[in-house]
């Protein structure tokens, strides 16, 4: 009997080990056939069409969209407890494998021993390890003591103590098996956090200030607000079938600290003259290679509307969003069709069923001003927070259990994760905070680090990741070791942000210096090796100065010249900038022989 959601070829798992990877390439063969052949006769004439559902078009018009319509991905979880956990890494089909796991946080990691150059050549079980990447959800990058310590065990015992704080407020593991997750899965559950939805084309982990409650300049706590959104609609089967992925933000601070510009819907804290504090509304930004700066609805949105509000943004996504190009299928596309006007127009009239006030903008911080909430920093009710700045989010499960070790002894339970890669520490008393800054020191983590270590992000990159093509912690380290010896004193902020591959997870164009990973030709050996396209300038937070980063014509820097060429573009800045002058500003007016 085929097992709930799975295709023909799904059901189609073998027995034993026994010539396992030929019974997987036969196996994934026979999928992809069956699917093309159904995609053949569904696209026949279909070169107009999107794949609008609202325009009565649910036809699946391509490999993913066929995945999706057999039934709720989130189904697979049953199939992973009961099925693939005893039966082993080869007994799951391919439908499964590299599709429905998504919905339970759980990718492929890339292969040992892959370089960049087989990336776009090989297949998907050629890259496939027998080992998965997992991420957990922590919404408004929230974790308690319980939490953080017991995702620390799981790294230790499960996952080879591997732990990286990425830039959506989460824990991601790797080197996870099959025969582990549903162990994991309880443990996660056990103390209130899960990976539903962690992943795959469904609303993501919410973005939150990670200073909610507790900023001395809050306008509003959104913990209420994320909260009502991952209880009400996180794992709700009207919302489990996007066209693709859909990121929030959600912040309650006058300058927001959430990227909001980049967001598929963002919610930013403002004092409206007549209705009191609630949230100014933008939709559809997003990077990847198509880059798009969200943009302001001009409307009001009260505290008590915002989940309802969400849901009717979702609902278009879902319903108007374009399913038929996976390049295509991201919110940021109907929002640039359509434009503002009609798209608020549809949220009121379809989906709300009333209009939302004209509202004021959020504040704009100052050029240059921070977001990190690194350092020691005084709460609202005079406690203290300290923020540090692990390495490009790179830490380990030891020293997640340390972080829970040392909040605990201060009388706290509360830690959060940034958007930024790094992490704080809330309610310390005042007597309490050294003890806490030496503590975390001790682990490598500094309250006070040097510019370049402070201010640089990197997504997962090859070491894990099938889809990067280069290096990116190690890369990153490399660049912190070396440019905070040269530049100790540097007294301007300057962001470095490295990316495996087209993609910006990290977010590349809205860096000071942003590299994106790609092959490029080292001009000495006449070789393509591994490298970046550079972005430099990137800005937000600006209001209407907001910007992606400039890119200079065929200007491209290897991975092992990437330190020398910040060592240069910094020198060149230091000496050519004027009076406060920001990198960002700098390098858009900077000559190209500056910045090259």
């Amino acid at each position: 009997m085929t097992p709930t959601g799975a295709t023909a070829a799904d059901a189609a798992a073998p027995n034993s080990a026994t010539n396992a990877e030929a019974e997987e390439r036969r196996r994934h063969r026979e999928e992809a056939r069956l699917i093309r052949t159904r995609e053949a006769s569904a696209r026949k004439n279909s070169a107009s069409r999107d794949g609008q559902w609202a325009a009565g078009d649910k036809t699946p018009l391509n490999p993913n969209e066929e995945m999706k319509s057999v039934g709720d991905p989130l189904e697979v979880r049953e199939r992973i407890e009961n099925l693939y956990s005893k039966w082993g890494f080869w007994s799951i089909p391919p439908g499964d494998l590299r599709g429905r796991f998504r919905w339970w946080g759980l990718y492929t990691q890339r292969r040992q021993g892959i370089d960049g150059g087989k990336t776009a050549i090989l297949d998907a079980h050629q890259l496939d390890d027998e080992y998965f990447m997992l991420r957990i959800r922590s919404d408004g990058g929230q974790l308690s003591v319980a939490q953080a310590r017991e995702i620390g065990k799981i790294s230790e015992e499960f996952g080879r103590d591997t732990a990286d704080v990425s830039d959506r407020q989460n824990i991601q593991l790797h080197w996870i098996r099959i025969e582990d997750v549903p162990e994991i899965f309880r443990r996660v559950e056990a103390v209130g956090l899960f990976c539903t939805e962690a992943c795959g084309d469904v609303p993501r982990v919410i973005l939150g200030s990670p200073v909610a409650g507790i900023a001395k300049d809050e306008l509003i706590d959104p913990t209420p607000n994320i909260n009502e959104i991952t209880d009400k609609y996180i794992g709700d089967p009207q919302f489990t079938n996007l066209p693709r992925k859909f990121k929030t933000a959600i912040t309650g601070t006058p300058v927001p600290d959430i990227l909001h510009e980049v967001q598929d819907v963002a919610f930013c804290a403002v004092e409206h003259p007549e209705f009191g504090v609630g949230y100014d509304l933008w939709v559809g930004g997003g990077l990847s290679i198509n880059p798009h700066l969200g943009i302001r609805l001009g409307v009001f949105v009260k505290p008590e509307q915002v989940s309802e509000v969400w849901a009717g943004v979702v609902g278009i996504f879902r319903d108007h969003g374009y399913r038929r190009l996976r390049t295509r299928a991201r919110l940021k596309f109907l929002v640039k069709a359509w434009g503002g006007e009609k798209f608020l127009q549809v949220l009121q009239d379809d989906y709300l069923g009333y209009t939302l006030p004209e509202g004021p903008a959020p504040k704009v911080g100052k050029p240059g001003a921070r977001g990190d909430h690194v350092g020691i920093n005084e709460q609202r009710d005079g406690n203290y927070f300290v923020g540090v700045a692990p390495v490009a989010g790179r830490i380990s499960g030891t020293k997640l259990q340390e972080i829970a070790n040392i909040t605990e002894a201060v009388g706290s339970d509360r830690i959060r994760l940034t958007p930024l890669q790094k992490i704080l520490v809330l309610d310390i008393p005042e007597p309490s905070v050294n003890d806490v800054v030496n503590g975390l020191r001790a682990l490598e983590l500094d309250s006070n680090p040097r510019e370049f270590h402070r201010n640089v992000i990197a997504c997962t990159g090859i070491e894990y990741c099938k889809l990067a093509i280069v290096e990116t912690k190690a890369t990153a380290r490399e660049v912190v070791k070396k440019l905070d010896d040269i530049f100790p004193t540097l007294d301007t902020p300057i962001t470095v942000h490295v990316n495996g591959c087209p993609n910006s997870c990290a977010r590349v164009q809205t860096a000071d210096i942003g590299f994106k990973g790609q092959l490029v030709l080292d001009e000495e050996s006449g070789e393509q090796v591994p490298g970046y396209q550079v972005h430099l300038g990137g800005r937000l937070g600006r209001g209407d100065d907001n910007d992606f980063g400039r890119k200079i014509r065929a200007h491209k820097v290897t991975q092992d010249g990437m330190p020398d060429y910040v060592e240069r573009v910094t020198k060149n800045f230091l000496a050519d900038r004027v009076g406060e002058e920001t990198f960002a500003d700098w390098a858009f007016r900077a000559e190209e022989e500056l910045i090259k």
